[in-house]
């Protein structure tokens, strides 16, 4: 896979329905009840008013009584005008609820409090055995409510509004001539947000004025997104990226930052001063994971958050010397010395140093000794026994050796017997009742266990010459995946019903090419977030191994076995590095080709 540009877009042309439904084209069927009370639980409805209309015209009217199965309170007599006598000969709710619903199919339910009415209609529905629609619903009071202002009207009751925009029906509490006056009303609401931008169903749907009008203007912006998954890029007007994201529908997610749901202050500010969005379609989520890595990683757009600084990422390293010892390092060399993490924090580092110095002798002194080592003064390590001298020459290259291997053995392969010392070491320190020194060793193990984990995951991958991994999709087909050296290098579906070894053959000729770790890359600064994303995937469910070049193993009692013990205690602990991604477990995923079928 080619590292992406901003040229690599991919545009797919919209239909006019993708851009949104015109309000000119919408029907509309603006809907008031009258009932015998405030609920459906213990209430019926005694009339139905309704009028369809579309683009300001009125389509048609429904209105009837309905006959209650108890009789009307006498205070809903008077609120209503609606009497026990005028309803005796009327319909059933079984016989208007049919009725209503057709003359309704198809359109948009408006109603004033539309909480009220639609709850009554959903009861009725429920009641009489008929299905219901799911109709779109517009409120005429929550748009009042955001439009109308207290100098304009005292409440936001129907009367109120009907007043205040000249309504030729006064509302009454009779259904038909309510809902009249809704329908005025909702024409001069719809009049107002569309000098606010708003010229669409969806966009009167999500309609909020917490939404700025430079904010809700720029939803253009999103309208020429695709309907696709991939990575978006917002830029200013300089062609410089702001911020960077993925979505498996690009065209949905985009349009979320121009309506209420985005409430990040942040992006508020970045869409105020956006000027376009780049999509690039991608064939999986996992491509669009990794290109939005390299895109966030190469431009630092000022909007992101995670990933802009992988360079302040730091290893602890065993240096390749006579007599090794553990530094702190932010690039990891081809030097055939040992590395753990990468950390990120310089603190949880150290913790981790720290814990490894509590178990292995290793000198701390920070001068390079030659093979006699350096003549002179011990520091108190040598006093404590928890070093060997070799700075005044009290321990040999060989001596050291063995020392040098435990620690190089728990960042590259077992940590069984550091793991157990650092328990015993805690054991000792609760005996002593101090708590408090245990409690630091054990974060300081947890550290530990947790970077060398994290390493033991990551060299074996970036050491596969290649590695082809398939997992079948929900709908059919295959997602195709080949990574080099732990580098995502190509990835493509297969079809349905296809059978797709052919399709891998053809994404391993077109994969990228990608070096091995040391030959001319910056293997700690590019590839680590990136290896964990294809490493996670690897892990998901369903994943099956196509093809293998090279080995791929992680030791059995690896750092990644300790962590799995500790882990789980760490919600009782204070988190040494909350940020860190790598699961708990090693990847413990029997090497071998399983054959493909077509699906």
């Amino acid at each position: 896979m080619p590292p992406p540009t901003f040229d690599d877009m991919q545009m797919v042309q919209e239909t006019f329905e993708d851009l949104g439904v015109a309000l000119a084209d919408v029907t509309f069927v603006v809907v008031d009840l009258e009932t015998t009370g405030g609920s459906p639980a213990g209430s019926q409805i005694t009339e139905f008013g309704a009028v369809k209309v579309r683009g300001g015209a009125v389509l048609g009217e429904f209105q009837t009584l309905v006959r209650p199965s108890t009789p009307i309170p006498p205070f809903i007599t008077v609120l209503t005008g609606i009497t026990n006598a005028m309803v005796a000969e009327a319909p059933a709710i079984r016989t208007v609820m049919p009725q209503f619903l057709e003359f309704a199919a198809g359109s948009v339910l408006v109603a004033h409090n539309a909480g009220f009415d639609v709850s009554f209609l959903r009861a009725a529905a429920a009641e009489t055995g008929q299905p219901w629609p799911g109709f779109a619903v517009i409120d005429t009071v929550r748009l009042a409510r955001q439009l109308v202002h207290r100098d304009e009207a005292p409440n936001h009751k129907l009367s109120s509004l009907a007043q205040l925009f000249g309504a030729t029906t006064t509302p009454d509490h009779r259904a038909l001539h309510d809902a009249r006056a809704t329908v005025d009303v909702l024409h001069a609401l719809i009049e107002r947000v569309g000098n606010l931008g708003v010229h669409t169903l969806e966009e009167l749907q999500s309609y909020s004025s917490r939404v700025s009008t430079a904010q809700r203007r720029k939803r253009f912006l999103a309208d020429a997104m695709p309907s696709a998954p991939g990575v978006y890029v917002f830029r200013d007007r300089a062609g410089e990226p702001l911020y960077v994201g993925t979505a498996t529908d690009l065209r949905r997610r985009t349009r979320t930052y121009f309506t209420a749901s985005e409430t990040r202050r942040r992006m508020t500010e970045m869409v105020g001063i956006s000027e376009s969005i780049t999509p690039i379609v991608c064939a999986t989520p996992l491509e669009a994971s990794v290109r939005e890595l390299r895109l966030i990683a190469a431009h630092k757009p000022r909007y992101n958050r995670r990933s802009r600084s992988p360079e302040k990422a730091v290893w602890v390293k065993l240096t390749d010397e006579p007599f090794p010892r553990l530094s702190i390092v932010r690039v990891v060399k081809d030097d055939g010395a040992a590395y753990a993490g990468p950390f990120t924090a310089r603190r949880t580092a150290e913790a981790a140093v720290t814990a490894l110095h509590e178990v292995v002798p290793l000198r701390q002194c920070t001068p390079r000794l030659s093979l006699r080592g350096t003549r002179g003064s011990a520091c108190v390590l040598l006093e404590m026994q928890r070093c060997g001298g070799p700075c005044v020459g009290a321990q040999t290259v060989e001596d050291y050796s063995h020392v040098a291997e435990q620690a190089a053995e728990v960042l590259s392969g077992s940590c069984r017997t550091v793991v157990a010392a650092l328990h015993a070491r805690l054991d000792t320190l609760a005996a002593q009742e101090r708590f408090e020194e245990a409690a630091t060793l054990r974060d300081r193990m947890l550290a530990l266990v947790r970077a060398a984990a994290r390493a033991q995951r990551l060299r074996p991958l970036r050491a596969t010459p290649e590695l082809v991994a398939a997992r079948r999709r929900d709908g059919g087909g295959w997602e195709l995946v080949v990574v080099r050296h732990g580098r995502l290098a190509g990835t493509t579906l297969s079809p349905p019903g296809a059978d797709p070894l052919p399709y891998v053959a053809a994404l391993q000729e077109t994969a990228e090419v990608v070096q091995p770790p040391g030959a001319g890359q910056d293997t700690a600064v590019v590839l680590t977030e990136e290896t964990e994303l294809v490493l996670r995937w690897l892990e998901s469910p369903g994943v099956r191994l196509v093809h293998l070049t090279g080995t791929w193993t992680c030791p059995v009692d690896g750092a990644g076995a300790a962590r799995a013990v500790l882990e789980p205690q760490a919600s009782h602990w204070r988190e040494v590095d909350v940020r860190d991604p790598s699961p708990a477990t090693p990847l413990e995923r029997p090497v071998g080709a399983l054959p493909l079928g077509a699906a």
